[in-house]
């Protein structure tokens, strides 16, 4: 397949524009118009990883953490990040990575994280915001009805649970056409007013482009009026940690031995206990204490993620317990997500899990 094919694919799920500031998602090595005849799945890229990739012919390594996160001044086999880039490029291996992309997403690393502890009723932790634009347009009213389809079509019109959201007024329009117009209706050099419906609907910016192609397609005026506005409200479906319930309530350590045997893990760092039940429980994979208020404030009684530094304890303040489980620990089934958007997008595509454990933390039991 056409790399560009698959990464695009992975970017109408989490766009490239909902990863953060500090972050490198995307195609980092390679051309995306190569053709990849399969694809290995990895949490990190290491020369352990390139090398699996290579003996196995893999033409493209889909990661989550990027390989190169800030400036690269030399490339010259000193470093492992360098010594991988040679490697890759060497052998014609492409390397992509969705990271804070994913992780922003409904759907994405967090929603698996909540599904694998049975959370139900997840919602985001902290939604963005700004990511949300409003399109108004007005359209000849015999043709409403296909224009809107159109642009719901092409991502516009859901809000939470909803899709098809759309207001509409009747009204009438006017414009003239001069010489060099081809009018939809009316004539050259004429003022004409038609009965017209105004139609406004929401979309997130990240499918800007889709929806005014779509809008443009669909309406029959050879010059179609619109406005875009920029939102300031919460995008509900997009942003960072998430928080649900547990169907039933559980003691604080039960909680977290089953915890453990979900993920796989010896050793919770955590907060005081505070003698009461679990029942509601946010997340975040990777390292996630900027979230530690939202938590508190969404009513949380417990808060896992990773990279939890000492002094980041003391902020539990005896309101909820914060638990550490480990940076890879909370983000392994990450490859899973990437195994299965892919399979069941492309099911002809070989995709496999890397075999190589990338987790640099290593305990003493």
């Amino acid at each position: 397949m056409i790399i560009r094919e698959i990464t695009s694919y992975i970017e109408s799920f989490a766009p490239l524009a909902y990863q953060e500031s500090y972050d490198n998602a995307g195609l980092l090595v390679g051309n995306p118009d190569d053709e990849a005849g399969s694809a290995l799945v990895t949490i990190d890229v290491t020369e352990q990883v390139v090398d699996e990739a290579i003996a196995g012919g893999f033409g493209l390594i889909i990661a989550h953490h990027p390989l190169v996160f800030g400036g690269i001044k030399k490339v010259n086999g000193q470093t492992e990040t360098g010594r991988c880039l040679i490697k890759a490029i060497k052998n014609n291996v492409a390397v992509y990575a969705a990271h804070t992309n994913l992780d922003s997403v409904t759907g994405g690393v967090n929603s698996r994280i909540c599904e694998k502890l049975g959370l139900t009723g997840c919602r985001v932790l902290s939604p963005l915001k700004g990511q949300l634009r409003k399109l108004v347009t007005f359209i000849p009213v015999a043709h409403a009805g296909k224009v809107q389809e159109a642009v719901f079509g092409a991502g516009a019109g859901s809000i939470g649970n909803y899709d098809h959201c759309g207001y509409t007024l009747e009204g009438k329009g006017s414009f003239r056409g001069n010489e060099a117009s081809q009018p939809f209706t009316g004539k050259k050099g004429t003022v004409h007013v038609e009965p017209e419906t105004r139609f406004e609907t929401i979309f997130p910016a990240a499918r800007q482009t889709q929806v005014v192609r779509a809008l443009l397609k669909a309406h029959p005026y050879e010059e179609v009026a619109y406005d875009l506005y920029p939102l300031e409200n919460e995008f509900a479906l997009t942003g960072s940690g998430m928080i649900g319930e547990l169907q039933d309530e559980q003691d604080e350590v039960d909680f977290l031995k089953s915890v453990q045997r979900v993920f796989g893990i010896s050793v919770i760092k955590h907060s005081h206990f505070l003698s009461k039940k679990i029942k509601n429980v946010a997340v975040c994979g990777g390292a996630g204490s900027f979230l530690i208020r939202h938590a508190i404030s969404a009513g949380a009684d417990v808060f896992l993620t990773g990279d939890l530094k000492y002094h980041q304890y003391f902020e539990a303040e005896g309101k909820i317990v914060l638990a550490d489980i480990g940076h890879f620990e909370s983000e392994q089934f990450t490859k899973e997500l990437f195994y299965e958007l892919l399979t069941k997008k492309f099911p002809t595509f070989a995709v496999r899990l890397s075999e190589i454990n990338t987790n640099p933390v290593n305990y003493l039991i």
